[in-house]
């Protein structure tokens, strides 16, 4: 049996991911037993207390958020295999569980430049890895593909003071922006504070402010009101990973092995961004009625009966806000409700045509695999891996 010591943060869904792929390598192969600490109780005994702890219990492997000042030689030398979650900076003498974070920012640029954004912004830490290089990624995917646009950035000074951010400073901030803005925050916690603070000033959310996090931390995003988008990363699978690689450091002591680097693999799009920048009152007409009857059997008919224009002029204007059809638009918004279903709820898939008014579910899963690439199953199986 391999006994890991797991210190991070657990009021959050990241160490659980990790922890739901860990479990699936165990399942495979040998039996696994976890200790949880908390970062605090790690801060109160000191890396000596924890090394004397690990000890104590018989750790072989120990994953933490550790600090830049942490000697981690403390624990390698006591033969313990050490990996370090990202959380302000990477170490040079331990693998690293990191990610991307260039790729996502790069992500989250072209997710709000197909939505026809001008105003950007980015909401972040000063000086942690994770949250710079989203920052660079958003800042370069953006400039990459379009000169005309404008970009700010709040980052503040320390993630230690994470629960005492003053608001006043952020709206102030998010005042001064133009609008409609594309925000993309360095994760979910940071995106969900903002949109609280956006909508209790007044903003309207998404059509002032979108806003998008990262993480994919389905219970932060959906109880939120309105729910948030987030990028989605490959958490489960980087733990997966890490359990195989800690497994041949266990086995030959030389080996030190690379970072586990996660990967963005998508975003999951929910009311926060659900709009396209668009002054045009017609086409915005018609993403709202899309928007707010896509668990109904609508069709481009019945657009049309709710917007005083005609069929040509209006495809037209659609079309060149956001790059598809009126009639693939309908079906990509219907497609994602259903892939939202498909791992929200435990509902067959048959109920869950039943309740988006499709009777032939052979005809909306042949439109689920033309959009997602797989089946409605292959998908449900696929990110109840997550």
């Amino acid at each position: 049996m391999i006994r890991l010591l797991f210190i991070s943060d657990f009021t959050e869904q990241f160490a659980y991911k990790l922890l739901k792929g860990i479990m699936d390598f165990s399942s495979e192969t040998e039996p696994w037993t976890v200790w949880k600490m908390s970062p605090a109780t790690k801060r109160e005994l000191g890396m000596r207390g924890v090394v004397e702890w690990a000890k104590k219990w018989k750790a072989d492997v120990v994953i933490g958020q550790f600090e830049p000042e942490d000697d981690l030689s403390l624990l390698t030398g006591e033969g313990i295999v050490v990996f370090a979650q990202d959380y302000k900076q990477k170490f040079r003498n331990v693998p690293n569980i990191t990610a991307d974070y260039i790729k996502t920012g790069k992500m989250a640029a072209r997710y709000y430049l197909e939505k026809g954004f001008k105003h950007f912004a980015f909401f972040g830490f000063k000086d942690h890895c994770w949250s710079y290089e989203r920052h660079i990624g958003f800042h370069q995917g953006i400039s990459e593909a379009d000169k005309d646009y404008d970009f700010s950035a709040f980052n503040a000074e320390n993630i230690d003071k994470i629960w005492f951010f003053e608001s006043e400073k952020i709206l102030e901030w998010l005042r001064s922006l133009p609008k409609p803005l594309a925000l993309f925050a360095c994760d979910d916690n940071q995106a969900s504070m903002l949109l609280e603070i956006a909508r209790e000033a007044g903003f309207k959310v998404p059509d002032d402010i979108s806003i998008l996090g990262v993480d994919n931390d389905k219970v932060m995003c959906e109880l939120i009101s309105p729910s948030l988008s987030s990028v989605d990363i490959d958490i489960a699978r980087g733990g997966y990973l890490t359990a195989m690689q800690a497994v041949k450091m266990i086995h030959d002591q030389e080996f030190t092995g690379p970072d586990i680097c996660l990967q963005p693999v998508g975003i999951v799009s929910r009311a926060s961004t659900s709009v396209f920048a668009t002054t045009d009152v017609m086409v915005t007409k018609a993403l709202d009625f899309i928007r707010d009857h896509a668990d109904q059997h609508i069709n481009v008919r019945s657009i049309l009966a709710e917007v005083p224009i005609s069929r040509r002029l209006l495809e037209v204007r659609f079309k060149e806000v956001t790059g598809v059809t009126l009639y693939k638009y309908i079906s990509m918004r219907r497609i994602e409700l259903f892939a939202n279903l498909l791992t929200s709820t435990k509902d067959t898939i048959n109920e869950i045509a039943l309740k988006l008014d499709e009777p032939d579910v052979k005809s909306i899963s042949r439109r689920f695999k033309a959009i997602k690439g797989c089946t409605p199953s292959e998908y449900r199986e696929q990110n109840l891996r997550k």
